[in-house]
């Protein structure tokens, strides 16, 4: 992702997708909006290849706002995985 980043042009200075904590949150947020619009009146996607890539977008984003933010995404995951681990579920 920080490639595709880096080859677009979005971390020079003006850029037109400032790759900020807040614009990536933003847009993580919308774009979990788009996969809920493929579920919005079914309890599955008509479109399993489109609903695919809204999930990816999802995928993305929060893969930049970690590194943006320096976030070892992996450790987080795991470090939740164990705090749910032992948490008691209602």
């Amino acid at each position: 992702m920080e490639r595709f980043v880096e080859a677009k042009g979005w971390n020079a200075p003006g850029s037109a997708k400032p790759q900020t904590p807040r614009n990536l949150a933003a847009s993580l947020s919308i774009e979990a909006a788009e996969v809920l619009e493929h579920l919005q009146w079914h309890d599955t996607p008509a479109d399993r290849a489109a609903f695919g890539g809204e999930l990816a977008d999802v995928a993305l984003y929060l893969l930049q706002l970690a590194s943006v933010c320096g976030v070892d995404l992996q450790a987080a995951i795991l470090a939740k995985l164990a705090e749910n681990h032992k948490r008691e579920w209602q």
